[in-house]
């Protein structure tokens, strides 16, 4: 699996008079990869997301978006086609006073033909929800709908990576939910390569792999299952874990020893059956009452 995005021994400040955002830091993306990144504010996590799409050029190191160096200027048009990105704050990205209008705004700047505008335009809106206020103005649609908006608009240009910095922070958990399907149904089905920036555990839980920073550095990665078992160490970071891990936790240190690498509530459950029956839980059944 070839390698979508490179950063390596990247440095950058905003100001002189600034501690480092990201200090020599060094990371890889696989094409078709779906990766979290994890870290407390102030981390550099944000400021990474925005190298990969050459919003920002490191001050040492080079960033790569499959050969093409962010840093070369002849490629920046290329690059920008190649990875996506939504941001927290969708009215930084809604530039029209129309839902499909704003949705279809980049694909028009790019000259894609009209016909092939309208069935991608109408897909991107289905499947980001928000396609029945196609014909709304984007300043009535409350903040959780702006952001369905911004992301059906990077959608719609089928990027190769998609970059989601916080793209749920406004949405609520029915809302997160609906666009995390969406996310992940991109990532599967079309092989679209995900790095999301994200607070919420469960949702980096779903990804195949975790990244976490602290002070501009990548302190853990690894899967899901490898760094939510290092509960001690995230909390050093003032970071949370999953619920169904921080469960499994604190029955071990109650003395009810569970597994360490449990993330989701299935896999709760029926560690939960298991320990309260002395019985594998049914298949399929891990609901089940115990």
């Amino acid at each position: 699996m070839e390698e979508m995005l490179k950063a390596e021994n990247i440095s950058f400040r905003y100001a002189e008079d600034q501690p480092q955002a990201v200090q020599g830091l060094s990371v890889k993306v696989k094409r078709g990869e779906f990766v979290a990144v994890l870290g407390a504010n102030g981390c550099g996590k944000s400021t990474l997301a925005k190298h990969f799409n050459a919003i920002l050029l490191p001050q040492t190191g080079t960033v790569y978006v499959e050969d093409m160096a962010t840093n070369d200027e002849e490629r920046l048009f290329d690059i920008r086609q190649k990875v996506g990105m939504v941001f927290q704050n969708p009215d930084n990205q809604i530039v029209a006073t129309v839902v499909e209008e704003d949705v279809a705004f980049a694909l028009e700047n790019l000259g894609v033909p009209q016909q092939e505008m309208r069935m991608r335009v109408d897909e991107a809106m289905k499947m980001a929800g928000i396609y029945k206020h196609r014909s709304k103005a984007p300043h009535k649609l409350s903040g959780g709908q702006k952001q369905r908006v911004a992301i059906a608009g990077v959608i719609a240009m089928r990027p190769d990576c998609l970059v989601l910095d916080e793209a749920t922070a406004m949405l609520d958990p029915i809302g997160r939910e609906k666009v995390m399907h969406t996310v992940h149904k991109l990532n599967e089905d079309y092989g679209i390569t995900v790095v999301q920036i994200t607070h919420y555990m469960e949702e980096a839980a779903t990804a195949d792999r975790v990244i976490v920073m602290s002070e501009g550095h990548v302190m853990l990665e690894g899967t899901p299952k490898e760094v939510f078992s290092q509960v001690e160490l995230l909390r050093s970071l003032h970071l949370d874990v999953p619920q169904s891990t921080e469960l499994c936790h604190m029955l071990t240190q109650a003395g009810c020893p569970m597994p360490d690498d449990i993330i989701d509530v299935d896999e709760c459950a029926a560690a939960l059956y298991q320990m309260l029956t002395g019985k594998p839980a049914p298949a399929g059944k891990a609901e089940v009452s115990v």
